[in-house]
């Protein structure tokens, strides 16, 4: 063998077995002294430096971190880094802890990397919306109380899917103008849009909209979803996945063939012919624009009204108008409307009667609007949901008594007016009625107008604005018997309790000076009657409807305590004066027939009161809807003041103005009500079992205001009270409604309170409190002499035996009755003496101040 590849000599203790035991000995076990590092060659100039090393050797190897066996950086067995260095590596102090710019770019990319995949699968997963099947909306049943049908409405029947092409340009350009500036460019989402709404809605800024066209077409078709995190998410992917799969135009139609835009109009097709009885593609750029307006929100931008009380047609009207101007105007901004095209358009554009009448003939249409918004208000259904179907609305309206109201009014004002005779007075007379179970609160009944079907869209039965006049005093009665007045020093006061009724009696305020009028002198309340009553009970005071003792008891009492009486038997707050005058006690509120029908019911179960209703039940596609179980009972007053009110206004119908429901045969109590200058007239009355309102007024129902007219000469009569046609109304109704029912009477009214008479009243005495010849006075009232023949007023012919006229009145000697029913705001009511000869209403008296600012009785 060659000597060159002969192994060296190994030393001795070295070779391999030494590199083993050394790399084998424990980490940090250095060579001590005396000890000689195994493998170290035995001598020379190269010594072990790490047994015999310099200071800087020694201190880098302090600086090292110690390490464990077979750990990174320790001896012998190799560095292995980390995964994720953190806490990191090779650092000292809080300077471990902040992560490094790999560890920040690395975890970024991973996030975005995940949110991705989640979007990418998430968008691949979800469908796109089928504007067809959204089109598929379903009728809403409405039932009568029984379970019979009454009508089935909305739905599929107002709906037609169109084109991109069938919608005009106008109409797409004020869409996006309006609603999604970006649409042609957005990918279905805006983030900018969603993040400037934010800024601006939290700065107090415009309220635009973060929504593009895209979300919203998606929203529309998930209007039966629960509003939850997962739909939000899901409508997000729809909303990006067609921005990147389908055409911008395929969109727009989309949106534009299922949005609601009002008058259970879906589609645009659909709202072209309820508002303008056209076709989309025939819509001008100013219709156009009133169309785009709707899109913010057709209950507040409807001229037609909206539910709830921020919804009136008036107010609707003045924010359409505005948004109407405004999407023209940002056309322009944006550059899809030429500055000189805009110009064209100045006048709001006119629209055609409300198309939902076809169908609703007769009171239906009032019914359904009654039901609709207790549903809607009950179940915080939207509109938009409502308008899509699939309700089946069992209601509280029983269709023999509604029948029957209807008859009752109708034939009525066939024998009373004659519009083509008197045109001047008998047109746009009015009447309205609801009739409620005093058990229940239940609305049974109503009577709303003459119908949708002959374009009157108002309801009577559920109007405000019109007062109430007379009808109010029983709440004045009430509040004195439940809270006491100041003469009774907080104890409730008995109805015998006397008060002056002469005509222009000065009226005291609660400091017991005179009130004083906008002339600086002492307000002095009128009557009806110039007829000098002297001191008379309330009790007499209510039976002929009489002003003055009323205007003075309200401030004797307090006006606040009159609201809450009135509020606790279920008026409502924003139908009450604010005014604390006297005339509050006279009858200037406004409530809906509804409501006093109701409220009036709460006498009538001595002191019960239930919310009115309309809704038994309600089912959607046969699962039952909850939350529509009858309102509970409250106690609103003592049953014993109650009993009383009941007590005293039975007198009025027996003895007072309110004579012509005796008729009616059974237990009955009642109130009169006619306003100032002859402008309203009520009879609101009740039995053990039903309570009904009955009220007339003569207003224009297509002008802006809705301003009420007088009555004077309407029919032919000087004036109407509301012991003349309204009572008969009643008579006749209730007559019909409580046919079979047997005959009940009211509980027996226990004497409570006590007698405060008002300052200035005469000793007790058996002449004092009632008979009015022993009240000063130099004569009877000028023109009761006149009256007392019973001869007709129509040349000497005999008149025909109409129900509404007193003087013809079969049941009774013709000229000799105590009155014609009623009171008005500057007098009250009845005079003891026979009204002149032919006319169902009596001589007016004359306006005050106190009547000016309300109504006379």
């Amino acid at each position: 063998m060659s000597e060159h590849r002969r192994k060296p000599p190994q030393p001795q203790g070295g070779g391999r077995a030494a590199s083993r035991r050394a790399a084998q000995q424990h980490p940090g076990r250095g060579a001590g002294p005396g000890r000689e590092a195994p493998g170290a060659p035995p001598g020379g100039a190269y010594g072990d430096p790490s047994v015999h090393g310099n200071r800087a050797d020694a201190r880098r190897a302090a600086q090292r971190p110690a390490t464990g066996r077979g750990r990174p950086g320790g001896s012998g067995g190799g560095s292995r880094k980390r995964f994720i260095d953190y806490p990191r590596a090779g650092k000292s102090g809080w300077k471990r802890f902040v992560p490094s710019w790999k560890l920040v770019g690395g975890s970024l990319l991973g996030f975005f990397a995940v949110i991705i995949a989640g979007a990418g699968v998430g968008i691949a997963m979800v469908g796109t919306p089928d504007v067809n099947k959204a089109a598929k909306a379903q009728n809403n049943v409405f039932q009568w109380a029984d379970g019979t049908q009454m009508v089935a409405t909305g739905g599929s029947t107002n709906r037609q899917i169109v084109t991109i092409d069938q919608i005009p340009m106008s109409m797409r350009n004020a869409v996006i103008a309006a609603e999604n500036e970006s649409f042609e460019t957005d990918k279905g989402v805006d983030p900018m849009g969603i993040a400037r709404a934010v800024v601006n809605m939290a700065t107090g800024g415009s309220t635009q909209g973060g929504s593009t066209i895209t979300q919203q077409y998606v929203k529309n078709m998930y209007l039966d979803s629960e509003q939850t995190l997962k739909r939000k998410v899901t409508e997000l992917f729809i909303a990006i996945k067609l921005g990147t799969t389908e055409e911008k135009d395929t969109v727009l139609a989309g949106y534009l063939n299922t949005a609601y835009f009002g008058r259970d109009a879906y589609g645009i097709q659909a709202a072209a012919r309820a508002y303008f009885g056209k076709d989309a593609k025939d819509l001008n750029p100013s219709e156009s624009a009133f169309l785009a307006a709707l899109l913010k929100g057709p209950n507040l931008y409807n001229p037609d009204g909206g539910i709830g009380s921020a919804a009136t047609p008036e107010a609707n009207e003045k924010r359409a108008r505005a948004r109407w101007a405004w999407v023209l105007d940002r056309e322009v901004a944006v550059h899809r409307m030429e500055p000189s095209e805009r110009a064209q358009y100045k006048d709001f554009p006119a629209r055609v009667d409300l198309a939902q009448a076809s169908g609703m003939t007769g009171q239906t249409g009032y019914l359904v609007e009654v039901a609709k918004a207790y549903v809607m208000k009950t179940a915080d259904i939207s509109a938009e949901k409502m308008a899509l179907g699939g309700y089946t609305i069992r209601t509280t309206f029983q269709k023999p008594k509604v029948d029957a109201l209807t008859k009752a009014v109708e034939d009525t004002r066939n024998d009373f007016l004659d519009e083509k005779k008197r045109p001047e007075y008998d047109t746009f007379v009015q009447f309205g009625a609801a009739s409620v179970d005093v058990k229940t609160g239940a609305i049974v009944a109503l009577y709303g107008g003459p119908g949708w079907d002959h374009k009157h869209f108002t309801n009577n039965a559920n109007t405000s604005g019109v007062p109430v006049g007379s009808t109010w005093k029983p709440y004045v009665l009430a509040a004195a018997m439940e809270y006491g007045t100041q003469n009774s020093k907080g104890a409730g006061i008995s109805p015998s309790s006397k008060y002056n009724a002469n005509d222009n009696t000065v009226i005291n305020d609660r400091s017991g000076k005179p009130l004083l009028g906008p002339d600086g002198q002492p307000f002095k309340q009128k009557n009806e009657s110039e007829y000098p009553y002297g001191y008379v009970t309330l009790n007499e005071a209510m039976e002929k409807s009489i002003n003055v003792p009323f205007a003075q008891l309200v401030f004797d009492v307090g006006h606040s305590k009159v609201r809450q009486v009135a509020k606790a038997t279920g008026i409502l707050d924003e139908s009450m004066d604010e005014n604390n005058n006297a005339s509050f006690a006279l009858g200037t509120s406004t409530p809906s027939a509804i409501r006093m029908a109701d409220s009036y019911a709460t006498f009538a179960a001595s002191g019960t009161h239930h919310e009115p209703f309309s809704v038994l039940a309600v089912t959607k596609d046969g699962v039952k809807v909850p939350g529509f179980e009858a309102p509970k009972e409250s106690r609103a007053m003592d049953n014993s003041v109650a009993d009383n009110i009941t007590k005293v206004l039975r007198n009025v119908v027996e003895n007072g103005t309110g004579t012509k429901a005796k008729k009616l045969g059974r237990p009955a109590a009642g109130k009169t009500g006619t306003t100032d200058q002859n402008k309203s007239a009520w009879f609101v009355g009740y039995t053990p079992e039903l309570s009904t309102s009955v009220t007339l007024f003569r207003s224009d129902p297509t002008s802006k205001d809705k301003k009420l007219m007088s009555m004077n000469h309407v029919g032919g009569v000087d004036s109407i009270h509301g012991g003349d046609i309204p009572a008969v109304i009643w008579t006749e109704y209730m007559r019909e409604a409580l046919k079979g029912t047997p005959v009940k009477d009211f509980p027996e009214a226990e004497d409570i309170g006590v007698v405060a008479d008002a300052a200035g009243a005469p000793s007790p005495s058996p002449s004092a409190s009632v008979s009015p010849s022993t009240s000063p006075s130099s004569s009877p009232s000028p023109s009761p002499s006149t009256s007392v023949s019973p001869s007709p007023s129509q040349g000497g012919k005999p008149c025909k035996p109409r129900p509404w006229n007193l003087n013809c009145d079969p049941q009774t000697a013709a000229g000799t009755s105590t009155g014609a029913g009623g009171d008005t705001a500057g007098g009250s009511t009845d005079v003891p003496t026979t009204p002149p000869p032919g006319r169902p209403g009596r001589q007016g008296g004359t306006t005050s101040w106190g009547s000016i600012m309300g109504t006379q009785g």
